[in-house]
């Protein structure tokens, strides 16, 4: 007997068998995530609706010593849920319910396969809202961006997951359940859920969660501010925040991607524009009116050719569609994609920029910079065709450069994303060996048996450089697949 027959044996020993997908044309669904590139076959895949099933299947897994990775709906763009080592992955799809929504401590108390937007329209008639909002945010799942400690445009103002989530129920390498963190402030002992947010399912499955609701502000404004100059945008970024003003969101769009998302969306993005800023303030309302004239202000003395404010919620909905839109958008350039995930100070903005596109033409590789400015978080996205010979070790080479010049001008790697399979080999770049090597000892307090999601997150040296390379991708290919 196989392992894989092993494993898929001893599941059907535990859960009911309808949950246990084991056929070639199931598993391939679970070969990738949206980060296109990094595949791999799990040998069975289990969709658990309870807990007690997914403790189940962790502790059979766990003593075969099969790797188990638990997956959301599969938006990460890293490369966090691939199944590189095949083994058992575990659905979380079908925890998908809020257990309950709570006005007066406006908190929720969720399962991990809630879809971010459907906690936001459960939680509008109290005035509430959950405020990450990573572009994915219509099909990416509250489990996936506490794994990945997930961001969005919002998160200028007010944070990323990790200042939302209050508590988890998680399920350890062994099959053991436990909850991290507490309903209450600043409960006494070490802060592991701290540990377990971001921790991209390298410490444990998470099968619940408290998570706080941000009040809806009572007046948003929304501004397109046109730029012909692309350093004048970046010093208006700095200057609006340096002036007192913290939006709510202050994203960029440089270049071609401008006019890839006004032909894709409609969003009224001017295409001939070299820089736009999508600049969101919200609170009360006398403060948002002096904000606005503060920003106007701002924005005219760096030059802005345009300065356009949404007058009703359509306007401001087509004009994030753009920036939501943006990634799909860009398939109109090239089929395929890498995007990176860099942090910057907001001061190095100006030089970063030059300096992507500068890469972009020594390696012959189209970039689009569409990001998250105000927190100096870029998302070089490298646009190729993976049929052209040599392309992907220069789309690789091109992000690396920019990734290290990021480290070099004080930033670092990911601000969002997480780490995953892309971007492990880089840790050593910001981490020295002795803090690498806490955080593997870290990573074995949790997951005894090296079970939980291995080769991610943390460097894993060659036996992981198959996936790096997109060597699955390119095999994909050869046999006629189109991503």
């Amino acid at each position: 007997m196989t392992v894989r027959d092993g494993l898929i044996a001893a599941l059907l020993q535990v859960v009911d068998p309808s949950i246990v997908l084991r056929r070639p044309e199931e598993l391939m669904l679970y070969e990738y995530d949206g980060s296109a590139l990094d595949q791999g076959m799990p040998e069975v895949v289990v969709v658990p609706r309870t807990t007690a099933e997914v403790a189940a299947c962790v502790r059979v897994a766990a003593q075969i010593g099969a790797p188990i990775i638990a997956r959301g709906a599969g938006t990460g763009l890293a490369g966090g849920s691939v199944p590189e080592q095949g083994g058992l992955v575990i659905s979380l799809a079908r925890l998908n319910r809020i257990l309950a929504i709570d006005p007066v401590a406006r908190t929720a108390r969720v399962q991990p396969g809630v879809v971010n937007t459907d906690l936001s329209l459960a939680a509008a008639p109290y005035g509430l809202h959950f405020a990450p909002d990573p572009s994915s945010q219509r099909a990416s799942t509250i489990g996936g961006n506490i794994a990945t400690n997930a961001g969005g445009p919002h998160c200028l103002k007010y944070g990323v997951t990790t200042n939302h989530v209050l508590a988890t129920t998680v399920v350890l390498g062994n099959g053991r359940v436990i909850e991290v963190g507490s309903a209450t402030l600043d409960a006494p002992g070490y802060d592991l859920l701290g540990v377990v947010v971001g921790s991209e399912g390298t410490l444990g499955i998470i099968t619940e969660a408290l998570v706080r609701l941000t009040p809806n502000p009572e007046a948003i404004y929304t501004f397109l501010a046109i730029y012909d100059d692309l350093d004048a945008a970046s010093a208006t970024v700095s200057a609006i925040i340096a002036d007192g003003i913290i939006p709510a969101a202050l994203e960029m769009l440089v270049g071609q991607g401008i006019a890839a998302v006004e032909a894709a969306v409609q969003a009224g993005y001017p295409a001939d524009a070299r820089a736009v800023l999508l600049i969101e303030i919200d609170g009360l309302r006398e403060e948002v009116i002096e904000q606005a004239q503060q920003i106007e202000a701002i924005c005219r003395s760096f030059g802005v050719r345009e300065l356009r404010a949404a007058q009703d919620e359509a306007q401001r909905a087509r004009l994030w569609a753009g920036r939501k839109g943006a990634l799909a958008a860009c398939a109109r350039i090239a089929p395929h994609y890498h995007i990176q995930d860099g942090v910057v100070p907001r001061s190095r903005l100006p030089e970063l920029l030059r300096l992507t596109e500068e890469v972009a033409k020594r390696h012959q590789i189209t970039i689009v910079n569409i990001f998250h400015a105000g927190d100096g978080n870029l998302h070089p996205l490298l646009l190729f065709d993976l049929r052209h010979p040599g392309v992907l070790d220069r789309a690789v080479a091109a992000s690396e450069e920019i990734l290290q010049a990021c480290v070099a001008a004080g930033g670092t790697i990911s601000g969002e994303h997480g780490i995953g399979i892309e971007k492990r080999d880089y840790l050593g770049w910001i981490f020295g060996p002795a803090d690498l090597a806490a955080f593997a000892d870290l990573r074995a307090v949790f997951d005894t048996g090296n079970v939980m999601n291995p080769c991610k997150l943390l460097p894993s040296g060659s036996s992981c450089a198959d996936i790096r390379y997109a060597r699955g991708a390119l095999r994909a290919i050869d046999r006629g697949a189109w991503i």
